[in-house]
This record gives C-alpha cells, structure tokens and sequence, in this order.
C-alpha cells in the first residue's frame, strides 16, 4: 500500500506495521508528508498502525539505477497496464514491490506527479538522468496513439538490446586495456624487486656492463628512486585527458575518429554504431513519430560524434526531400548493404522491420567479432608479456653470457 502523493511537499519514506479490518498483521512502505498524514490515510484503507518508522535513509544508500533497472520497469508497466490495470496502481504496484530503494522512490516520485495531473511522458522528463529524450519522445508518441503498453513494451526490449550492445562493446576495450595494465604491473615489478639483486651480482664483474644490460639497470634505479614522479604524471595525465575529453567535443570527435580507424576494434566499433543507428530508428519509426523528428533522438543513440553528426546532415536533407537511402549514402560512413536494405524498407513501407534487420545482423556481428578478439588477445596478452619478462631476463644475463665468453 502507499499513501497518496501531496503536489509540492516534500514527502518521506516510511516503513510501517498495523492490523488490517480482520485483525491480520500487515506491512509495507509509503509515501507521506508526516507520520499523522499516513496514520490517517491508513485509518482510510482499514488498518491501524501498531508501527511506523521512517526509512529517509534508505534512498542514500540505496543503491545506483542502471539502465537496465529502467528497461525492468519499462516491462513491467507495460505488463500491468496491459492486464487492464489503471496506471496510478500499475505504479504503485511496481513501485512498493521492487527490492531497490533508489528505484523505488523514483517510482512512487513519479506516481506522485501522475496523480498531480501530469501526463505520463511528462512526468518522466522531470527525471532526465534516468529517462532521456528519445524515452519520453516514444512514451508520448505512445500515450498519444492509445498503445502506451505497446509501446512500453518496445522501449524495453530497445534498452535491453542497447545495454547489451554496450557491454559487448566495454568487453572489446577491455581486453587491450587489460594487456597494458598487466604490462606495465609487471614490468615495474621486475624493474623494482627483481633486477636490483641483479645489479649487486654485476658489481663484482669489475667490467662494463652491456649497452642493453646498462640501460635496463639505469631504468630500474630511476623506477626505484624517482618512480613517484612517473605515477603523478600518469594520474595528472590521466586526469587531464578526461577533463578536456569531457569538456571538449572537438577532441571528443577526434577521437572518435581514432578509434573508428584503429585496427579491430574499429571495425567493431562502426559495426556497433550501425547498429544502435538501425535499433533506434526501427523503434522511433514503429512508434508512429515522423522520420526527420526521429532522426534526432537517432543521432544522440549512436554513440559516435562521427556517426551522430552524420545522423544530424542525413535529417537535414531529409527535411528538404531527399530520401534516407541517398542521404545515408552521401555520408559513407554505411556500408552498401546497409544502405540497400534501408532502401528497400523505404520503397516497401517497412522501413521499421527492415531497420530491425538491419539491427539485429550488426549485433550478432558485433557479438561474434568480440568473441574473436576475445580467443586472439589471449595468445597476445602472453607474447606482451613475454617479450617484456624475456627481454628483461636477456638482459640480466648478457654480462654472464660475456664473463663466460671471456674466460
């Protein structure tokens, strides 16, 4: 159960027990601007409550909302609503009965503003953080066409598909970040711990070390006494490319453009933007909202300034005439194929089912290109560290490999 939402006061969650008309124990969670206004409206449902506290807290820790926990409500209103039951319980419903507190709140803060006169999509755009333009274009789009549950239903899928797209893609930059990182640990291991008892032993040599020996030996000193100046300018560095990338669109499309040329993970990368560019333009098209609006919300999913600003000109010819398969070839940034399909869909009127295609062959593409890159940087993540560990070992044994020479 939840108490009603009062527009314009803030309200605070409890946590309280009572007896229902029966005499059975209940319990549950509502919203209430003070502990008075919810024993009154409990008296109004049938129970009194032995108990009541407040659970304020609960929302600071609890827990981050993710986009898939969007995607779950997104399923299950639709769900309610298309069971026939009314939207204001759907959410309350949905609301009371889910194991996260952030969530939760968020529900019921939504409810609240239903109840306030809100309309749906409305009441979701007051939460941009967790809702974004093309969510709440598509629940309008929705509530406007008299399918919201439909609709619902689609956005759900959409979110599911992209967060699983997303992690796919996290998978792929992984695997080369996780080479270089195990690199650098275990070089600056060997260089601090390991080559110093070496340089005890050369000592006693009473000769010139080898070129390649010595400048292992100067680096591992540097690393032991001046190595704090490496890791500040690591962090400082670090620290500095993520203030100007997030600031900068500049440089934030440079390296876009980067990393869509880089070898292997470009290709899945351009894969991986075409198919969030097909995912949402078939769900957009299907909700009813007219190509040049849904080309914006389009270009934001891409994931990609160079395929977002791309989207952006595509609209703008579209806008004066042009068709989307000439436009999108104009970029060439799609492949032929693409490009056909999409022509195929505008010439049949399925432009939505043909996107969906379009989508789905470009996910399991991107799926299967991961896997590869998974089994190839396996062997290569050990050939980096061997020539790392070998080389150091090399190293350290040249002066050995030259006494025995000598004698």
């Amino acid at each position: 159960m939840a108490v009603s939402a009062v527009a314009g006061k803030k309200e605070t969650q409890y946590l309280w027990e009572g007896k229902d008309k029966r005499g059975n124990k209940v319990r549950g969670k509502s919203l209430a601007a003070n502990e008075a206004a919810l024993r009154a409206d409990l008296r109004r449902q049938g129970v009194a409550a032995t108990r009541i506290k407040t659970q304020s807290n609960a929302f600071k820790s609890g827990g981050k909302i993710t986009p898939m926990d969007i995607a779950v409500f997104s399923r299950q209103l639709a769900t309610m609503m298309a069971s026939g039951i009314p939207m204001v319980q759907s959410f309350e419903i949905v609301g009371n009965g889910h194991e996260k507190p952030a969530m939760q709140k968020l529900i019921l803060d939504i409810k609240a503003n239903i109840e306030g006169g809100s309309t749906l999509h409305e009441s979701l755009a007051k939460f941009p953080l967790y809702f974004d333009d093309l969510f709440v274009n598509l629940v309008e789009a929705g509530e406007q066409a008299g399918a919201l549950e439909t609709l619902l239903d689609k956005i759900a899928t959409y979110k599911e598909k992209t967060e699983a797209l997303k992690k796919k893609i996290k998978k792929a930059l992984f695997y080369p970040a996780a080479v270089l990182v195990v690199a650098v640990i275990v070089s600056v291991i060997l260089l601090i711990f390991v080559i110093p008892q070496f340089e005890s032993l050369f000592k006693g040599f009473g000769a010139d070390l080898p070129a390649f020996t010595q400048f292992v030996v100067d680096l591992s000193r540097f690393m032991q006494h001046r190595g704090w100046l490496l890791l500040i300018a690591a962090v400082g560095g670090g620290y500095t490319f993520l203030y100007f990338k997030k600031r900068s669109r500049n440089m934030r499309r440079n390296l876009d453009r980067i990393m869509l040329k880089a070898p292997i993970i470009g290709p899945i990368l351009i894969k991986a933007a075409i198919a969030r560019f097909a995912r949402t333009l078939s769900t957009m098209f299907a909700a009813g909202v007219p190509l040049v609006e849904a080309m914006q919300s389009v270009a934001g999913a891409t994931g990609n300034i160079v395929y977002e600003e791309a989207t952006l000109r595509m609209k703008d010819e579209v806008a004066t005439g042009q068709r989307l398969q000439r436009a999108m070839d104009n970029t060439g940034l799609f492949p032929n194929m693409v490009v056909q399909m999409i022509a195929v869909g505008e010439e049949a009127g399925s432009l939505d089912s043909m996107s969906a295609k379009v989508a789905d062959f470009y996910e399991s593409e991107v799926d299967a290109a991961v896997d590869s890159m998974s089994s190839l940087m396996e062997p290569l993540i050990m050939a980096v560290l061997g020539v790392l560990v070998g080389g150091m070992v090399i190293a350290m044994y040249l002066p050995i490999f030259k006494l025995g020479s000598v004698v």
